[in-house]
């Protein structure tokens, strides 16, 4: 990895694998619950992805995924625990946003945890909420016991 500060998009595959390991490994919690830290870091070889550097160290980093041509979903962002609060997320959603922009999408949505289900997800609910996402609905999609909420902003 380049000795680097700031948010950088990573472009080759095995790249974006390793930070997405490397990053999700302060989670164990997302191995349990989104299928597994291997099946995201797969996932992430294939889409856009931003990393955000101190020097050799990645301190989070967020992919988009397109969903249809209108709309994008911010599949993953993800801070070491020790950087949150820092303002890693802001600059990584930031970077993510102007491209969708570019990109021409006109909506981004998120999938999390629907608020009151786990104390992690409700901070990242709060998160999202701060970078204008509100909530559009919640599915089972992952089950009776983890509920799915999806939150939507426009990308303008």
């Amino acid at each position: 990895m380049p000795k680097t500060t700031g948010v950088k998009m990573v472009v080759n595959p095995r790249d974006k694998e390793n930070i997405c390991r490397e990053v999700l490994s302060d989670f164990p919690e997302k191995a349990e619950r989104e299928n597994g830290i291997e099946k995201i870091a797969v996932m992430c070889r294939t889409i856009p992805v931003w990393a955000e550097y101190s020097g050799d160290t990645v301190r989070g980093f967020t992919a988009l995924r397109e969903t249809s041509p209108c709309s994008a979903e911010m599949f993953i962002i993800a801070v070491r625990k020790e950087y949150q609060r820092h303002k890693v997320g802001k600059q990584l959603f930031t970077s993510l946003l102007n491209y969708a922009r570019r990109q021409g999408y006109e909506y981004l949505q998120v999938k999390t945890l629907k608020t009151g289900v786990c104390p992690e997800y409700d901070s990242a609910n709060v998160f999202y909420q701060s970078l204008g996402f509100r909530e559009l609905e919640v599915l089972p999609l992952w089950g009776e016991e983890n509920p799915c909420q999806i939150l939507i902003r426009n990308v303008n």
